[in-house]
């Protein structure tokens, strides 16, 4: 049974799954129902250094750039609506091919255009992110959001990260008014 993680908690994949070495990060929601224009959310990757920060922007792995230079980090593809049962999107992190440089791998759900059409995530209900092995297809942890983030129109949702050899994950749960543009812009790319 998959860890279940409360906002700021992390566990130790490597514990839950021995010999773990490549993880999907599966992301859901569903839009509430409004008088306005379709919701589009986005899963996106933010391959971070020790400073912090994307190593280039071709580490910002999104719609447009759908995978890293080293191959280590997926994007599985874009799902325009969210409709439907299960995962929404996907971000594939294979640790082996993960350059030992790499401090963490943040993942993150934008609302396209968020700003524009006056949505966020207040708009948005049964958020998650799960993580799966990818040898077995089992769910090894999710993180289920609450809906604190009423006026944020981007949320980090989960961090991967490797210690003394061992995969974790922590739930993070933490969002940005300004979008994927603020968001990007704290995580080093050049917007």
């Amino acid at each position: 049974m998959a860890v279940s993680l409360v906002k700021g908690g992390n566990v130790n994949l490597s514990k839950e799954a021995p010999g773990v070495s490549s993880v999907t990060v599966g992301l859901g929601w569903d839009a509430r129902k409004t008088d306005g224009q379709e919701f589009d959310l986005d899963a996106s990757a933010f391959i971070l250094g020790q400073d912090e920060k994307v190593l280039s922007d071709s580490h910002f792995i999104f719609f447009n750039n759908k995978v890293s230079p080293d191959g280590s980090v997926s994007y599985g593809g874009d799902n325009r609506t969210g409709a439907g049962d299960g995962d929404d999107e996907t971000i594939r992190v294979d640790f082996v091919k993960l350059p030992e440089n790499v401090k963490k791998v943040v993942v993150a759900v934008t609302i396209y255009d968020g700003q524009v059409r006056n949505q966020n995530f207040g708009m948005v209900s049964n958020a998650y992110a799960r993580v799966i092995n990818d040898a077995d297809g089992k769910e090894l942890a999710r993180f289920d959001l609450s809906e604190d983030s009423s006026t944020n129109a981007a949320m980090i949702f989960v961090e991967l990260y490797r210690v003394s050899g061992e995969i974790k994950v922590k739930a993070i749960g933490e969002g940005w008014a300004s979008g994927l543009a603020g968001l990007a812009g704290a995580m080093g790319v050049n917007v």
